[in-house]
């Protein structure tokens, strides 16, 4: 079976190193994310230091904890993640690389198109159809979110 490949794409009111910067602060992803009905119970960086290729994180999902990395960073355009699961035989049974990439669209605007490739093994692939829909629905979530923390009004402290 062939990958699950799909584009996202929105218009984001703010300057293209804020979108960028928001997107590579894996922890911060934790405050933008929160309350959206993701999947995502929360993330955090694994490896120390500035986010660039290589970097590890830890997702904790409601289906369970997923391992990724960036393997692509270019500031402030490109940025492609890539995680994993595993059986708990240690077999591979799905990977993703959600990936962002950005352009400047007048004033102050950012166009992200956010690419979401999956890859199911093994038995797993008998459900395509649904990781299709799951995946497809996740990944919209989570652009909506980005785009929706920068337009809603500053929180006080």
């Amino acid at each position: 079976m062939r990958p699950i490949e799909f584009e996202i794409e929105r218009t984001i009111r703010a300057p293209i190193d804020l979108v960028f910067a928001r997107l590579v602060d894996i922890d911060g992803h934790n405050d933008w994310m929160a309350g959206t009905g993701s999947m995502l119970k929360h993330t955090r960086q694994t490896s120390p230091g500035e986010p660039r290729v290589g970097t590890t994180f830890v997702d904790e999902t409601t289906q369970g904890t997923t391992p990724g990395e960036i393997v692509e960073l270019e500031a402030p355009h490109t940025i492609v993640f890539h995680w994993w699961d595993r059986s708990r035989s240690g077999r591979l049974t799905f990977e993703g690389w959600p990936s962002y990439h950005l352009e400047s669209s007048g004033d102050n605007e950012t166009l992200v198109r956010h690419r979401g490739k999956l890859v199911s093994y093994g038995v797993w692939r008998l459900g395509t159809p649904l990781w299709r829909r799951l995946a497809v629905r996740e990944r919209t979530i989570t652009v909506d979110a980005l785009k929706a923390s920068f337009e809603e009004a500053p929180r006080s402290t």
